[in-house]
């Protein structure tokens, strides 16, 4: 019997740390563990006044590897006859991103610092926190004037999401703190340094998917934005230029060996593969299977959307993605990646706000979680029932807008408009984003010839992917594994490991072997594609009235669209 060999993939998300062993023969997912992230509001450090605020602290990033990883170590042991920890080959890692934080000169995140150990700015930035925004404005403005080709490959415009925006608004509000980091690494660059004891800067490899993606990062301009556009911004800037390297890796090449002190911490051989980290969003593509022609969407408290494009057949700018990056998502491709800020959040924040006690009540007499009563009761509506519409906006706008100073919105409330209705309204709104994205890219010859859905609410949430199915007419799929960005991290792995210790040549080949899809399709309705047509009408409309500049239109006619079009519906019905 040949010897059965394992990856451990780490997936860092804005909650809590996962982390999953996989059998790389066959994909099965012998063990995993979730450590939840201890500081702030579940792991999240906010401000009581400034909403755009959201900070991690680095210890439950390091406290979650050790306990995540021995967590998952010991599912697999007490699950699967036969398993050792010395059969496990190689670690990868996601992370969200861009969360930057700043770093001393060995490479250690200044939070850990007692000096700055109650300061949020010596922090790790999570990808939501939008402070910067204003810093991100005046990035795109002077780059439109003197470095266009910069935003040509991050959509046309620069988020407050990203690298640069947040370190220059940290200079702004704590010098102190600028000044002491001698430089600043994503979270997706910092565990694989852990791992590998690589942490200080000049040993430090940096991923692509977040250099390219959040960092302005590109070969053809020979690395991050050169120093002279920099210092135009504020000159202090040139300093933390000078401190980052002109080459970043894809995954699946190493970042080094997991080392003699990790290795005793997570019960491991030391020497094993550790993979070149990337976003958890790209890593869950791949773990739901990739490829030209197939878009995954990471539906979670916000989404992301991956698809890739041949190099070999060239590809234009997409104005409003994050980013065009060679080798982002898999090697020989570009890497496209778009996503809306919120989705699970908008729902979440519309349950602990807007939902009244007795609908709590009957949930907990029911036994069912909140969603799951409401996601109940909406389901006995039909499309344009209720006469709403919203914008999902509650974030801001990632793609294909890129403006965070834009906030949600929702249409066609009476006195009878019932909570169920508005979750509806609310997950509808989502759709409609999410086809948004889709027509960008197809507009731009990035063809979709099927959509994979990835995540808990895509797993569990049956009227949602058939909401999404027929907004977007488009059959929605399943991957496989409700872990995807763990399962990607866990294939990357296995190709960092080589074949010389029994894993991949290539990322197709651990794809092959250990991904798939779950047979559970959602295919369109094509009485509902028929209402919902009307409804992203009236969508993109009020999109474009309140994103963009160029609208001229008249608005008069909204509301007397959604009642004509709600009146339909309940006639239909009745009939």
């Amino acid at each position: 019997m040949a010897t059965r060999r394992f990856t451990l993939g780490f997936d860092y998300g804005t909650n809590s740390v996962r982390a999953l062993v996989v059998d790389i023969a066959t994909g099965e997912e012998v063990g995993t563990s979730v450590h939840n992230y201890k500081a702030g509001v579940d792991g999240v450090i906010m401000d009581p006044i400034d909403p755009n605020v959201a900070r991690q602290d680095p210890k439950d990033y390091l406290d979650g590897l050790e306990l995540a990883g021995r967590g998952a170590i010991q599912a697999a042991k007490a699950s699967t006859q036969g398993f050792s920890p010395d059969s496990i080959i190689g670690i990868g890692v996601d992370t969200t991103g861009s969360t930057p934080m700043p770093v001393d000169a060995k490479g250690m995140p200044l939070g850990l610092d007692p000096t700055f150990a109650d300061n949020p700015n010596a922090m790790a930035w999570l990808w939501k926190d939008h402070t910067s925004y204003e810093e991100a404005q005046a990035i795109t403005a002077k780059a439109a004037k003197t470095r266009p080709h910069f935003l040509a490959k991050c959509g046309g415009a620069y988020s407050s999401e990203w690298f640069w925006s947040k370190i220059w608004h940290c200079l702004k509000v704590d010098p102190e703190v600028f000044d002491a980091a001698h430089t600043w690494v994503e979270l997706a660059d910092l565990i694989p340094g852990v791992l590998t004891n690589t942490l200080a800067p000049s040993k430090l490899k940096r991923s692509v998917c977040a250099a390219g993606h959040k960092g302005m990062f590109s070969a053809d301009w020979l690395g991050y934005p050169d120093e002279e556009f920099l210092i135009s911004l504020e000159p202090r800037l040139g300093r933390i230029r000078k401190s980052l390297p002109n080459v970043a890796y894809t995954a699946g090449e190493r970042a080094g060996v997991l080392s003699e002190e990790w290795a005793a911490r997570l019960g491991l051989r030391p020497g094993i593969a550790v993979s070149i980290g990337a976003f958890d969003a790209h890593m869950g593509a791949v773990g739901a299977g990739v490829k030209e022609g197939t878009l995954v969407k990471i539906i979670g408290t916000s989404t992301c959307d991956v698809a890739v494009a041949s190099k070999a057949k060239g590809l234009p700018d997409v104005p409003g993605v994050c980013g065009i990056v060679d080798g982002s998502v898999l090697p020989d491709y570009f890497g496209l990646e778009a996503g809306q800020s919120a989705v699970g959040d908008i729902f979440n924040w519309f349950v602990r706000n807007c939902v009244p006690a007795d609908y709590w009540s009957e949930a907990r007499q029911r036994d069912m979680d909140i969603h799951e009563l409401l996601t109940e009761k909406a389901s006995r509506f039909h499309p344009g029932e209720s006469g709403l519409v919203a914008l999902d906006w509650n974030n801001g706008n990632r793609t294909v807008l890129v403006d965070v100073r834009l906030s949600g919105l929702m249409l066609g409330q009476t006195l009878q408009t019932r909570p169920e209705e508005m979750y509806r309204a609310l997950i509808e709104g989502t759709a409609y984003g999410a086809r948004v994205i889709i027509e960008r890219l197809e507009e731009y010859g990035v063809h979709i010839e099927e959509v994979v859905n990835c995540g808990g609410i895509a797993e569990k949430n049956d009227m949602l992917m058939q909401i999404y199915a027929d907004v977007t007419n488009r059959t929605m799929k399943i991957s496989r594994s409700a872990q995807t960005p763990a399962l990607g991290a866990a294939m990357f792995a296995a190709v960092a490991a080589g074949t010389q210790e029994g894993g991949f040549a290539t990322v197709e080949d651990a794809q092959a072997a250990m991904g798939g899809l779950k047979d559970k399709q959602f295919v369109p309705i094509p009485t509902h594609v028929e209402i919902y047509e009307q409804l992203f009408a009236i969508y993109k409309e009020l999109h474009d009235a309140f994103g963009t500049q160029a609208y001229t239109g008249n608005l008069y006619h909204i509301m007397k669209n959604l009642l004509d079009l709600r009146d339909a519906v309940r006639d239909r019905k009745i009939s």
